[in-house]
């Protein structure tokens, strides 16, 4: 997995959009990160270890390649408007829902 910075990560993600764009898929997730690069011991505590502020792990892959970012609660904002704008241009690819089975499933269920 390779850590970028935000910009970096950005024109990556839009290279994987493209590459994917009639076939494949794009996998997204986001979690919360504290800095720790090593995992927690069962028994006893990490001493000294202060987690810096709140920060954000984004990773995004398409199978093949892995990349990832890390954003930190002052660039978010900034980061947020970006990555916005990304998908929304991105997205055109999605399914729109079948309306009339799904009132069919409910009419049946009842």
């Amino acid at each position: 997995m390779v850590l970028l910075e935000s910009e970096q990560f950005l024109t990556e993600l839009t290279s994987l959009f493209q590459k994917c764009q009639l076939s494949g898929s794009v996998c997204i997730t986001l979690k919360k990160y504290d800095g720790r690069t090593k995992p927690i011991p069962r028994k006893g505590s990490v001493e000294g270890f202060e987690p810096s502020g709140n920060k954000c792990l984004l990773r995004a892959t398409d199978g093949k390649k892995k990349i990832s970012t890390v954003v930190t609660s002052k660039e978010v904002n900034k980061f947020q408007m970006a990555y916005s704008n990304l998908l929304r241009a991105n997205m055109d690819g999605l399914k729109k829902r079948d309306k009339k089975s799904k009132s069919k499933k409910s009419k049946a269920a009842q």
